[in-house]
């Protein structure tokens, strides 16, 4: 079968798998029925039920849990381009994803909705089985798939550049292509992504306080890196994770011929911890624990560290031009016109560009976004004591979240930002990796869902009250035994 055929072939059985999957969505009810009651806001117009902050990965599967439990006013907004939410099809450079295969989230349950049954339906059951693992570009792919086959209404090109809340409510404030505008919802779920709970961590250094100083010759891993430029030089890499090896892989395959990797430790750390956690024990059981329990849980994945997937390891390892130097980090980095010059305390080395594959902070003090409710934020390091926290310094800004992600007020700040519920990766400390890593973005959203029904609600339940009370499905109208009103 040539490539053309196949690519037709294919298509034809996606189509037969989107009116399967709307069929199966159909049979159970989805979306449900709108339950909760409108309410008006400040500003006269309709209140959204929720606001969801982030449009990619875990936005949209948020947004799908919410539809299919009878949440339906909502808007879910991204600021970047569709394709371009999230880092598959931006930042992230790995050829594959980290997970398995076989691992689900995004379908929420549904199996015409799985990868699996994407993949299937385009290549073929014995090509499922020959797939090692799901391909980056794929999988971002197949999320859009399932947005538009479900019909999650993600808006793009809207960024949300204030959070407010004000009384029972929260403004916020909006730009897009219509201009600025201000939207009350009475909840606000943050799926803003890796970096949606803090920032790029960028090492300060001597001779680079600012990147703006770096002639466009110094990067963090998520910029957008024009690789080309640097095909026949060379390029450092700070630090030896998944990142790192992947923007190393992408230059080395570029054409780079020199790609020196810089680790401040004697080896690549080994096993990955956090791979243990991805079972429904640990998944739906952890939030159950006390303190004590989740931060040493926690501090010890976060200590132990994760290392590269070998995939990762051995793009690197077939390009001759690839090193690794242990034991020795970065002191400076000196940027000109030409090049960098790396300083470590075992000497000077010369690169036409650095890469600095160092991660993200976790620090709510860094979103402008936040800066209303900021200080205001219970994090855990006011729940485990001055000696923990200066121990572990990283666990310590996490948000100490209640059982539904929300934000939970510091001493006698205002109890409104328990309106905000955090869905990215500020969740870890407090739930576990539920909102990032692919197995646990099911239990993850439907624990969300449920605990926005559940306050929404709790928050109308005299409303709901009189509801009931007018409440007049007449069942035995159409029998003999039916009673008029006035005579019961």
């Amino acid at each position: 079968m040539d490539q053309d055929v196949a690519k037709a072939a294919g298509a034809i059985g996606l189509d037969a798998l989107t009116r399967e999957a709307r069929r199966d969505l159909a049979r159970l009810n989805f979306p449900a029925a709108n339950w909760v009651l409108p309410v008006d806001g400040p500003d006269g117009r309709p209140v959204l039920d929720v606001l969801v902050v982030g449009g990619g990965m875990v936005g949209q599967t948020a947004g799908f849990a919410l539809m299919r439990d009878g949440i339906r006013h909502i808007r879910i907004v991204d600021r970047a381009p569709r394709g371009g939410e999230g880092p598959w099809g931006t930042y992230a450079r790995m050829l594959t994803l980290r997970s398995p295969k076989h691992v689900n989230g995004p379908d929420l349950g549904v199996a015409s909705l799985t990868f699996r049954a994407w993949y299937e339906a385009q290549h073929g059951e014995a090509a499922f089985e020959a797939l090692h693992k799901a391909g980056r570009l794929d999988w971002l792919a197949y999320l859009l798939w399932v947005r538009e086959t479900v019909g999650i209404p993600v808006e793009n090109g809207v960024a949300v550049t204030a959070i407010e809340p004000v009384g029972g409510l929260v403004r916020a404030s909006l730009a897009g292509p219509a201009g600025a505008e201000t939207v009350w919802a009475r909840k606000v779920v943050m799926a803003s992504g890796r970096d949606g709970s803090g920032a790029p961590r960028l090492p300060a250094y001597p001779s680079l306080p600012d990147r703006a100083l770096a002639h466009g010759r110094v990067f963090h891993s998520m910029d957008d890196i024009d690789f080309q430029r640097f095909a026949g030089g060379s390029v450092a890499v700070l630090g030896g994770g998944a990142s790192a090896f992947d923007n190393a892989g992408t230059a080395l395959e570029a054409g780079a011929t020199k790609v020196m990797m810089f680790l401040r430790r004697p080896m690549l750390p080994q096993i990955n911890k956090s791979k243990w956690t991805g079972f429904p024990g640990f998944l739906n059981g952890f939030t159950a624990l006390d303190d004590e329990l989740r931060w040493r849980f926690y501090t010890y994945i976060f200590a132990e560290q994760v290392p590269p997937p070998y995939e990762s390891v051995l793009r690197c390892e077939q390009h001759a031009g690839f090193t690794i130097r242990f034991d020795e980090t970065w002191t400076d980095i000196e940027a000109d016109t030409a090049g960098v010059t790396i300083v470590t305390p075992k000497g000077r080395h010369r690169f036409d560009a650095a890469i600095l594959g160092t991660g993200f902070d976790v620090d709510l003090l860094q979103r402008p976004e936040c800066a209303s409710f900021r200080d205001d934020v219970l994090l855990w390091r006011d729940r485990v004591g001055t000696a923990k926290a200066a121990a572990d310094p990283e666990p310590a800004r996490f948000p100490y979240l209640g059982p539904g992600f929300e934000l939970l007020p510091r001493d006698a700040a205002p109890a409104g930002i328990a309106h905000i519920h955090m869905f990215n990766w500020g969740v870890t400390m407090s739930h576990g990796a539920l909102a990032g890593d692919v197995p646990g973005i099911a239990p993850g959203a439907n624990r969300l869902a449920q605990a926005l029904v559940r306050a929404l609600f709790v928050e109308d339940a005299e409303p709901h009250w009189q509801r009931l009370l007018v409440h007049d499905d007449e069942e035995l109208k159409p029998t003999g035994y039916f009673v008029a009103p006035e005579d019961r």
